[in-house]
């Protein structure tokens, strides 16, 4: 989810909800306590230099209880953001504490925002010698009436 797609959403939202893809909910009295662009620039293992840029969200709860934020207050926060930092329409990343800090994607199901998992990945699969998982055949499965002996098949 990008930046700008959040800020739709706010504009049209009564309640700020936030769930993990396992349906745990973040308690309702959580804190944005950040709003940020992080630049990373990288070499990848193929030596192809990269750019990324991400919109950075930090979730977080104390024993506050009596304290929830309103869609209203984190589009303010979001603006804020915006003007004083020049904050890009980019996608969002969020930091969120479990047994260590976790990032998550973000997407919206209509009623919460859901802190979506996040996978590593190769960039340079060509360059970077890891063979190609070759696909699983059952022998059984390759015999054809189509593919006989003289048919010309093969």
């Amino acid at each position: 989810m990008k930046l700008s797609e959040i800020k739709d959403i706010l504009t049209n939202l009564q309640e700020l909800h936030f769930v993990l893809e396992n349906g745990e909910q973040v308690p309702e009295h959580f804190h944005v306590t950040e709003v940020g662009q992080i630049n990373k620039r990288f070499i990848d293992c193929g030596g192809v230099i990269r750019d990324e840029k991400a919109i950075n969200f930090q979730l977080w709860f104390s024993t506050d209880n009596d304290h929830r934020l309103e869609a209203e207050k984190l589009k303010k926060i979001i603006a804020l953001s915006e003007d004083q930092l020049g904050l890009e329409d980019a996608e969002i990343e969020v930091e969120y504490q479990q047994s260590t800090i976790g990032k998550f994607g973000l997407e919206f199901n209509g009623s919460a925002f859901v802190l979506t998992k996040k996978t590593t990945a190769c960039l340079a699969q060509d360059a970077c010698g890891v063979p190609q998982e070759k696909p699983r055949v059952k022998l059984s499965d390759l015999q054809s009436s189509s593919c006989a002996p003289g048919s010309g098949c093969c």
